[in-house]
Order: structure tokens, then sequence, then C-alpha cells
């Protein structure tokens, strides 16, 4: 691990893991520390990931200004880490909540992104995001699942706005409900700055029209990956973000919800290396 300082003073941690050319990770949740990211299925077996921990959460900082949690304002953290790499232009993998932030800094420094990995990412930052509806027909998908009548119950809680659900709808974010998976949702409370996520994706962070129009310069290729099972967000909602990436294509992970290195780590690890080679 080291540290590094953002422009307004925060010091940031960036946690480095695995060999081979670097990958910058940022995390989603929103506010969640990068631990969740793991090995990203073994890709340290071909990338030497710098998992960035967002201010606030994991080993960085707390911000003075808890408005600098807002992700247009977490812009510049991301690029003082290419700068303290000293990488005239990197490569990124972003996942979820994550990929808003990647999607701005793509808009804003087209010129300092080689290639930029999207995984299960509903485009906020684009103006699409997945309704109710859209999240609970994926669901159903899991409807032969032994756990699914009380974690479709529970979702559908959530969606409605009620705020005494238990976390059983989680099981919809696995490919696989196992105990890994178990184990790996447990944790999100933990790893999760609460007043960050409140304030990361606000309106006011976001400004779609703009965001695409600056896109339209990106000559970076892009791989946006989507789950099979996902509904937060789905394969069509992935397809439509795709569009405003000049370079986008779109690979979906069969068996995959919203984790997929967690559900098909060969899969998952195959589909992005064999993006990041590519001449």
């Amino acid at each position: 691990m080291f540290t590094f300082s953002a422009p307004d003073g925060t010091e940031l941690a960036c946690h480095v893991r695995g060999s081979g050319p670097p990958l910058i990770c940022v995390p989603g949740g929103p506010m969640r520390a990068s631990e969740y990211l793991g090995d990203l299925g073994g890709l340290t077996a071909h990338r030497t990931l710098h998992l960035l921990d967002l201010r606030g959460t994991g080993t960085s900082a707390i911000p003075v200004d808890e408005s600098t949690y807002r992700c247009d304002r977490q812009v510049d953290d991301v690029e003082a880490l290419r700068v303290h790499l000293g990488l005239e232009r990197m490569d990124v993998l972003a996942h979820s909540a994550g990929c808003n932030l990647a999607a701005l800094y793509a808009a804003r420094h087209p010129r300092r992104l080689s290639r930029l990995v999207l995984v299960t990412s509903a485009q906020w930052a684009l103006g699409i995001r997945p309704t109710a509806d859209e999240r609970l027909a994926a669901a159903r998908l899991r409807s032969h699942e032994p756990w699914f009548a009380a974690a479709y119950a529970t979702y559908e809680r959530l969606l409605a706005g009620q705020d005494d659900v238990d976390y059983l709808y989680d099981a919809f974010f696995y490919g696989r409900w196992d105990t890994r998976a178990q184990a790996h949702a447990a944790l999100t409370d933990a790893q999760t700055n609460d007043t960050a996520e409140a304030r990361y994706g606000v309106d006011a962070a976001f400004d779609p029209a703009a965001t695409r129009a600056a896109l339209a310069r990106l000559d970076a290729p892009v791989l946006l990956l989507a789950g099979a099972l996902d509904g937060n967000p789905n394969p069509e909602l992935v397809h439509r973000a795709a569009a405003s990436y000049p370079h986008g294509r779109v690979v979906v992970q069969p068996g995959a919800a919203h984790y997929p290195w967690l559900d098909d780590a060969e899969s998952f690890v195959a589909s992005v290396e064999e993006f990041l080679a590519a001449s």
C-alpha cells in the first residue's frame, strides 16, 4: 500500500496486488472500501492492481469538506493517482457505482486513458438508471432458487422505499448464493461510508448531456461487462450505455450477477485480460 495527496490535501490510500502492467481499479458501493474487490478473480496473475480507496473509505482519510464525496468532485483524486504513478496514459477498471466516476474521468481526461473496463455499471453519469420493475424482472430469473420467495419479498419492500428491510435480497446480486457470496455480502456495511454514500450520487453531481458530448472525443477502447442475471443494471441497460462510448463493446457473462469475478472467475479474467491485452 502507498498513500498520496489529493489536490485538497486529503490523504488517499492505494493497495497494490499482483504483477504485470498496472491496472487502476475504482471501487463501487457507492463508497465501499476497495477490499471487496479482492484479487478480481485472479486478475493479479496478469496485472498489477492498484486498488484505490476513495476518500473516506478503507485506509483513505476523511476529507475536511464532506461535499467532496460527490462523484464529480472525486475525478481529481483519480487524476492525482495517475500523476503520482507517473503514467502518461493508464488502463482503468471500475465496478458498479465506481463506473460513474470512471465515466466522468474519461469525459474530463480522454487522452489519459489507454483502455477502460466498466463492470456491471448503471451509468447514472449518462442518465441511465434501472427502474424498480427492471430490477424485479431480473430478480424473477432466480425464481427456481430455494431462497427466492423470501428474498423477493424483501427486495420488493426495499424498492418500494420501505426501510424495515433485512438483507435477504443480497442474494440477487450474486450468481451463486453460496457461503462465499454470503461472507462477501456480510462485509458490505463495515466497508461502506454511509455519509459518503449518501452524497456520492446526488443529481447535482451529473450532467448526462454534457458527459455524453464529452465522451464522443474518447478514443480509448471500452469494455462494458454485464452479468446475465444482474438487474442493477440488466444487460439491455449496459448496451444502452455502450452507445455513448465511440469504441465501446459489451460482453455479457452467463450465470453472473453484480460481482462476476466471484460468480465465474475464469470467465471474468479471460474477458478482461483479452480486452486489456489486445493491440
